[in-house]
């Protein structure tokens, strides 16, 4: 094993009919979340992840995994991926580098973390693969790459097929469109793309939300609780629930939340308290302080979900920021699910996170595929 890896203390080496995963790029544990939800043959068996306080959340949550806190080159070439350790390869490599929500740059390193995935299918050699993406992947140079290896390249043993899928026409609470790749070995079938389970009666914000009360006061993490990981001391774990907490806002940024309607956003805002850059402008993002609409599914929660500046992240209506325990319900965790590490790290975790209901769609069909 790689060193600075983190055995799970209930690791088991083989289950009967089970289905060994391996998630690369694993974040606290969204997607395997998803697969161990929609069936108990899942068995996260090893993950990868380079963020420590993320690695350090999947070890948490999924115990039995060998967990690998480091670069994923690192753990290729210290020889981390093994012929047969895994039937399924899943994960979702960094894709800040060709989002549409900057300038593209192909030769971005991030971008080029896709090779390592290639090197792991080579390496492990699984029946299928889930590569998940942003939707400007398809058109990324990358994805033709990844088209070119498998055909004739250095994936030639394997086919895959890509598509887009938004996470609410699977009964996830929030319109987020991911491209999705699924691959196989070319002597499996391809396993079919999830059917639709909510399209045209998507689960509300205020559905998703009904259960949670009012946050208190509290701006803290409920206590000072720590845990060692991989050489190092996080604050945690915690679980979703226990992250209802508020944020100490200005006097102005209380008026201007209480000034946007239900669905509004900045451009609500009377003059005397707008930004001055927004004085005069009705073009632009109208997510920018928008207020999350009560009977859809909220935005796409990303990693700043806590600053209502970064996007449409208001409470439907509660004059404030969605909680972290919001954010998490809005993708699909479990209140059980834990997190590790400071308030920005754990948000972080929950907005790189595939929606759970979208990773569980994907696992049902595999599932089917391999009986």
């Amino acid at each position: 094993m790689p060193a600075g890896s983190v055995l799970g203390p209930h690791y088991i080496d083989s289950v009967p009919d089970s289905i060994h995963v391996l998630d690369l790029f694993a974040g606290a544990g969204g997607l395997t979340r998803g697969f161990h939800e929609a069936s108990p043959r899942f068995r996260s068996v090893a993950a990868v992840e380079f963020d420590a306080a993320a690695a350090a959340a999947f070890s948490r949550n999924f115990s039995e995994a060998a967990v690998h806190p480091m670069d994923i080159r690192a753990w290729l070439d210290e020889g981390g991926a093994t012929v047969g350790m895994a039937k399924v390869i899943v994960g979702g490599p960094p894709c800040q580098g060709f989002s549409t929500l900057g300038k593209r740059k192909v030769d971005d390193e991030r971008n080029e973390l896709w090779r390592q995935y290639e090197r792991t299918i080579l390496a492990v050699q699984p029946e299928y693969f889930v590569v998940e993406n942003v939707a400007a992947f398809e058109k990324s140079p990358q994805f033709e790459q990844f088209q070119a290896s498998t055909d004739g390249g250095e994936l030639k043993d394997y086919a895959f097929k890509s598509g887009i899928l938004n996470a609410a026409d699977f009964g996830a609470p929030q319109a987020r469109k991911r491209a999705i790749l699924i691959g196989h070995h070319r002597d499996l079938p391809f396993p079919g793309w999830p059917t639709p389970t909510h399209k045209g009666r998507h689960v509300t914000v205020s559905e998703a939300l009904a259960s949670i009360p009012e946050p208190t006061d509290g701006i803290d993490l409920p206590d000072h609780r720590t845990i060692d990981f991989a050489g190092r001391t996080f604050r945690g774990s915690f679980t979703a629930s226990e992250l209802h907490l508020s944020r100490n806002y200005t006097d102005l940024s209380r008026r201007r939340f209480a000034a946007i309607p239900p669905g509004g956003n900045r451009f609500d805002l009377p003059d005397d308290l707008k930004a001055k850059c927004w004085i005069g402008h009705t073009s632009g993002s109208g997510d920018v302080m928008g207020r999350l609409h009560l009977h859809r599914p909220s935005v796409t929660i990303r990693t700043e979900f806590f600053k209502p500046e970064k996007g449409r992240y208001l409470h439907p209506r509660a004059n404030r920021a969605i909680t972290h325990r919001e954010a998490a319900r809005l993708q699909g965790f479990p209140d059980s699910h834990r997190f590790v590490g400071s308030k920005t790290e754990m948000a972080r975790q929950i907005g790189n996170a595939v929606p759970v209901q979208l990773g569980a769609a994907i696992a049902r069909n595999l599932e089917v595929a391999l009986r």
